[in-house]
């Protein structure tokens, strides 16, 4: 098979390289995976960058990146049902604590973890769906339907964030979202019934406004540490702030007292660690939204397996307006 990987931390177009293996055979509860597209997230870039805290080197001799992916089954191990061979499936946790992930022509991981494709989806959709799609859903409906509630979406133009909004708006919510220039418009084009610009210095004193006398009862946060103030003001009593992401504040200082008196459930969510349940949850609203047409998923680029330098270099260039594809059979 051909793949792209690294032995060493570093800037991308020094440490990624193409190279040839042999192909993985299934073992038991197995499949192997013919892919077509790898997903590039920013956690494989900062993986790739050497970026995670407390790791300093890589923990595999060979780390072949991307934790999301897309492609059609191609072999089965003994105990999985033949059947599934020719099946399209996307792929969750590629890489996560193993070293083969989907920068390669064939991937070969546990059964469960190649999910089959709604035959609404597309194969470079599917390749969206593991850490953004997942996500999206799980922050969204988390804590289970939200139909009727009005729900705060922080970044809505993001990845996940455009997901969010899609998915909210989806599942009945009323939709807040901040954003600022063009991606007000993109949040708009998702659905977002109110888009504010996330610097305005009275942002708390406009959500309030916004909500039109329907308090908010979830938060989802790409940026915890930097909206907490904010978020603190505008949440209602029980309230439930759901947290991807806090790049610009990685030791947020909380303003416990009006959390307390609020009651605020604060979900901190790394979507490689879902329960079982909660991945199957996601998994189905997603599957559900798909089937319904309810959502898409932008892609921005798609990049060939030689030029996957070219896709992180674009990820850690932030500013997307869709997913970042390699296109591994080119």
């Amino acid at each position: 098979m051909r793949l792209v990987g690294y032995e060493r931390f570093g800037p991308a177009a020094e440490v990624l390289a193409v190279r040839d293996a042999p192909a993985q055979r299934p073992g038991p509860g197995e499949v192997s995976v013919e892919l077509a597209f790898s997903g590039v997230n920013p956690s494989d870039v900062k993986a790739r960058a050497g970026a995670r805290p407390g790791v300093t080197k890589p923990p595999f001799p060979l780390i072949v990146p991307h934790s999301d992916g897309s492609g059609v089954i191609s072999a089965v191990g003994d105990g999985v049902d033949s059947t599934r061979v020719g099946q399209r499936v996307w792929i969750w946790n590629g890489q996560w604590q193993r070293p083969f992930g989907t920068a390669a022509t064939h991937i070969t991981l546990p059964s469960e973890q190649a999910v089959p494709l709604p035959d609404t989806a597309s194969l470079e959709t599917g390749a969206s769906l593991g850490i953004p799609g997942l996500t999206a859903a799980h922050v969204v409906f988390g804590g289970g339907a939200v139909r009727g509630q009005t729900i705060l979406i922080h970044g809505g133009a993001g990845t996940v964030g455009h997901l969010a909004v899609q998915l909210a708006r989806w599942g009945g919510a009323r939709v807040i979202a901040t954003a600022r220039g063009p991606g007000a418009d993109r949040c708009r084009e998702a659905g977002a019934d109110v888009v504010l610009d996330y610097a305005a210095p009275d942002l708390a004193e406009q959500i309030i406004a916004a909500t039109d006398e329907h308090p908010i009862s979830r938060i989802v946060d790409v940026e915890f540490g930097r909206n907490i103030e904010t978020n603190a003001a505008v949440i209602a009593p029980n309230g439930t702030i759901a947290a991807y992401g806090s790049a610009a504040q990685m030791s947020p200082v909380l303003p416990f007292g009006p959390l307390l008196f609020k009651a605020v459930t604060i979900d901190i969510v790394l979507i490689y660690l879902l329960s079982p349940p909660q991945r199957q949850g996601a998994v189905s609203a997603l599957h559900k939204a798909l089937t319904e047409q309810a959502i898409s998923c932008p892609v921005q680029s798609v990049f060939s397996l030689a030029d996957t330098a070219l896709a992180h270099e674009t990820v850690e260039r932030g500013g997307r307006t869709g997913a970042i594809l390699v296109d591994v059979t080119s």
